[in-house]
């Protein structure tokens, strides 16, 4: 009985009761999967790794709030459905495998795989408390690529507020171990198959108006000005690993 209390706590803390009883999830503490009750392995939420008012007073507590429990949770949702109806076998792909060959999938299965990796890679790309400086091998890139943290940061906010439409900014290395910075429309993102800009996501930001309406009205340049104080520069550094 206290395991059955625990799983339900979890489920009703990350805000997925819904989602879970839809879908019949088993959660288990891996990255990004759980079983269910059909032959399929469904991805679902991790917890977000702060509460909604961490990152206070550059994103808000009822913007992150929303955009975890009602966005992220429907692209979640959608890409399940999107699983079960085009008979992927998820014990056997990896959603970064998915992302690879996306073109040989519907619209549906595009926007909702891409949503949920990207949603799922944003929450850690922020930390609570000040953002400090990257150090090590990816200051030495950052200086190396773009001159400076400085020039890169300015160029990474432009492509945001160059970005027509929805969409997200990225920083990558590409194949040829290089970093880069580029944008993606909707949820597209830099694993997949269609994409113009390609390589492995290290730094990724949400310019979608609902990330950032409540706080910033149409003001995305003071959203993406302020988001810098949120990125958590270890998580990326993780990524080149």
């Amino acid at each position: 009985m206290k395991k059955v209390n625990s799983r339900r706590a979890f489920i009703k803390t990350t805000g997925q009761a819904g989602l879970a009883a839809g879908i019949g999830l088993t959660v288990l503490p891996q990255f990004g999967f759980a079983h269910s009750n059909n032959s399929f392995a469904n991805y679902f939420q991790q917890p977000l790794p702060y509460s909604y008012n961490a990152l206070e007073p550059f994103i808000d507590a009822m913007t992150m709030e929303i955009h975890y429990t009602k966005h992220a949770a429907t692209y979640t949702k959608n890409l399940n459905d999107a699983c079960v109806a085009e008979k992927v076998d998820m014990h056997n792909t990896s959603l970064e495998n998915l992302l690879h060959q996306i073109s040989a999938y519907s619209t549906k299965m595009r926007n909702n795989a891409g949503g949920h990796y990207n949603h799922e890679f944003f929450w850690q790309c922020m930390k609570a408390g000040s953002s400090t400086k990257p150090t090590g091998k990816l200051a030495s890139m950052i200086d190396g690529s773009f001159g400076s943290l400085d020039t890169f940061k300015t160029a990474f906010t432009d492509a945001g507020k160059n970005r027509f439409g929805s969409g997200w900014v990225w920083l990558v290395l590409t194949a040829e171990n290089k970093l880069a910075i580029g944008s993606t429309p909707n949820q597209d993102n830099p694993l997949m198959d269609i994409s113009e800009l390609k390589g492995k996501p290290l730094l990724g930001l949400d310019v979608w108006e609902h990330a950032y309406y409540l706080k910033y009205q149409n003001k995305r340049p003071d959203y993406m000005n302020n988001w810098w104080n949120t990125v958590n520069w270890d998580f990326v550094a993780t990524q080149l690993k």
